[in-house]
């Protein structure tokens, strides 16, 4: 008996299809009737995010949506009124605008008018017409708001994190990168230090507050007080930090994930600090930091050694650091040390050595190395990403091994 895919039942089309991508999912509803049946299940549609231009009312699309059980959107566009999309999708968990540059808070005023339970996800990264009026509304209306992104909004002021702390109790993860304005006095509020205005944002596991300029460690003392279940926390670009800062988040026992890239005050001793605290930090980055240097990798292996991956981008270290580092560092699978231009093959040799479960390596502008360096790391048996841009060798040395690697 010869049996054809027309006589699959619609679940068992309906599972082949959930293994598609969006455009094909859309390409097998048009095939014929029992396949749009079939890819109109809501398990094939499962975590797929609807990509929108609002251009012109079409007043089948957020019907069909529904019907397939969507319920993530980004708007790529947006011409219509915000309004359109929120009554279309009343059931929407996740709704990215970034970058809708026209989106304004009387458009988001007017969308926002009654309680969204539903919404779990809200970008509004480079929304930036969006000022603290907006963060109210979301404040009131979206209490059930696990991630916000604020990234590039410019005009949020303190007064805006006052609102989030007061009625976003839920909240997890909050990226303020690039919010210029806020300062110690916002980061107090969503740490609970102001009590009897709000409460805080204390479920908070991701903050981003890159490029926040105005920061002190003054906002490092209110985190480690208030945030106690952080477990990311980007400080990259953050100047005013120093190596003060380092003592409270060194009693913060969840947090996994440091980011202190160009930080430019922080040095060996804030390092020093971070290692003789309670932290148990599985990621560090603290590339660019120019009074970063080898005593920091002694401090590193003493008591940051569960570290599974390490950034240390242009600062001032040698082989000798390498050297006081690796025996310690036996769960690191992430080294980026680009642009270290004190690292010579003796130091590639340590690291083949002793970090015997490294993934990936940066070594892109470490002028001192050579052929026989390279030759000793592409041995590491779990070594999957090697970044040898900038690196250079003679024409007798290059082999299409190398080749490859500075390719990939």
């Amino acid at each position: 008996m010869e049996t054809h895919i027309s006589c699959l039942f619609p679940e068992i089309l309906a599972i082949i299809f959930s293994y598609l991508d969006v455009k094909d999912k859309g390409r097998v509803a048009q095939v014929c009737t029992a396949w749009r049946d079939a890819s109109y299940h809501k398990s094939v549609w499962r975590g797929v995010e609807a990509k929108l231009h609002l251009r012109r009312a079409n007043p089948s699309l957020f019907p069909s949506l529904q019907t397939r059980g969507i319920k993530k959107v980004q708007i790529l566009s947006l011409r219509r009124s915000l309004s359109y999309v929120i009554q279309g999708m009343p059931h929407i968990e996740s709704l990215n605008l970034c970058g809708c540059f026209n989106l304004t808070d009387n458009g988001l005023g007017h969308a926002f008018v009654q309680d969204i339970s539903s919404l779990r996800v809200l970008n509004l990264s480079l929304c930036k017409q969006i000022t603290d009026s907006s963060l109210g509304r979301i404040a009131q209306y979206l209490k059930n708001l696990e991630v916000l992104e604020l990234g590039g909004c410019s005009n949020i002021t303190n007064t805006g994190l006052l609102l989030i702390a007061w009625g976003l109790h839920r909240l997890k993860s909050l990226n303020l990168r690039s919010c210029r304005h806020v300062s110690d006095v916002g980061i107090g509020h969503l740490s609970g230090m102001t009590r009897s205005a709000a409460e805080g944002c204390l479920t908070l596991e991701k903050l981003t507050l890159q490029d926040c300029q105005k920061l002190t460690d003054l906002s490092l003392k209110h985190i480690s007080k208030g945030l106690n279940k952080l477990k990311v926390l980007n400080l990259s670009f953050c100047g005013g930090i120093s190596d003060a800062g380092m003592i409270p988040l060194s009693h913060m026992t969840h947090l996994c994930s440091l980011n202190l890239r160009s930080c430019d005050n922080i040095s060996d001793t804030g390092i020093m600090h971070l290692a003789t605290g309670s932290l148990r930090l599985t990621g560090l980055d603290v590339s660019f930091c120019d009074k970063i240097a080898d005593q920091s990798l002694a401090y590193i292996a003493q008591g940051l050694y569960q570290l599974k991956s390490l950034s240390l981008c242009s600062c001032h270290i040698s082989d000798d650091g390498i050297n006081r580092m690796v025996r310690q560092m036996h769960e690191l699978k992430t080294l980026n040390i680009g642009q270290c231009v004190r690292i010579t093959d003796k130091g590639l040799e340590l690291i083949a050595d002793h970090l015997s479960q490294l993934t990936g390596i940066d070594l892109y502008g470490c002028t001192k190395i050579t052929k026989r360096g390279l030759e000793r790391i592409t041995q590491l048996p779990c070594l999957k990403v090697l970044n040898l841009g900038l690196w250079q060798m003679t024409e007798s040395e290059r082999s299409p091994l190398f080749y490859a690697q500075s390719a990939g």
